[in-house]
């Protein structure tokens, strides 16, 4: 079993307790008297300890991190900081305890099929695929699909999915929209880094087109050219919402499904070879 021990960004590992709660408190938008009433401590506490007069006890970590909605992986960083071991394991999903979550996750995948499925971890680095993801990934250079293939390069690399997308500029919104505000929320700086990549591909887009905000349609669908047709998917994402170890609290399962029934019927063909 590993345990991880890196700090959340921004600062080091040698950041104190007291300047992580405070950065975690601020990107909350949170004041001391807000975070002090949601945790049911005074906001004098509150103040001592990101001042460093006071140093909390390990439950008063914990306690802070859970109303702050701090990742599993961050909380065990605040209490490193604090002096104390870290509380959340992390394991590999090929390790024996994990063999259920394992199973239950390729039963998903093989049942979700003819239409595609993928698990990502927190740096949307592809984890598994369904057989009937290789719809999606047509044509796009084998360099890019190389371990571990990142889900988000694939899809608005050049040399990706991008070319296919006739809806780039409105899908790559959605999805640098999305990158984003998880970068903001979690301040991981592989995100960040990931975003200031994949803001300057060509034909990407950083807002969605204002003759594109309002229409009819209920969700925003993935257009893909295939051949001659056009393919239209809308996706669903998953977590694990109870977790309390790393790798599950940090794994995305997105299920990918027809937006109408000419793209249905050619997620058939390829399990019936017409």
């Amino acid at each position: 079993m590993a345990v991880d021990t890196t700090l959340a960004a921004p600062g080091t590992s040698r950041a104190p307790i007291g300047e992580l709660l405070r950065t975690w408190r601020r990107r909350r938008s949170l004041s001391q008297l807000e975070l002090a009433l949601e945790a049911d401590v005074s906001s004098r506490h509150v103040s001592f300890l990101e001042t460093g007069r006071a140093r909390p006890s390990r439950d008063m970590v914990l306690r802070l991190a859970e109303h702050l909605d701090i990742p599993l992986r961050e909380r065990n960083g605040l209490l490193l900081a604090a002096g104390y071991a870290p509380h959340y394991a992390e394991r590999s999903l090929e390790e024996p305890e994990m063999a259920p979550i394992h199973q239950a996750l390729d039963r998903f995948l093989r049942a979700h099929e003819p239409y595609p499925a993928v698990i990502l971890d927190r740096h949307y680095n592809l984890m598994s695929a369904n057989d009937a993801a290789s719809v999606l990934t047509d044509g796009v250079t084998p360099e890019l699909l190389e371990p571990p293939a990142n889900a988000l390069r694939v899809t608005l690399h050049p040399l990706g999915m991008a070319p296919r997308i006739m809806n780039l500029e409105e899908w790559s919104a959605h999805l640098l929209g999305r990158l984003r505000r998880q970068a903001a929320i979690t301040g991981d700086p592989e995100l960040e880094r990931l975003y200031e990549e994949l803001s300057v591909y060509p034909g990407v887009s950083l807002e969605t087109p204002p003759d594109e905000r309002a229409g009819n349609e209920i969700v925003l669908p993935l257009r893909l050219r295939d051949g001659d047709r056009e393919l239209a998917f809308f996706s669903t994402v998953s977590t694990f919402g109870t977790a309390v170890e790393i790798t599950l609290a940090e794994l995305t399962i997105e299920a990918f499904y027809p937006a109408n029934a000419a793209t249905a019927g050619r997620l058939l063909e390829g399990i019936t070879g017409s």
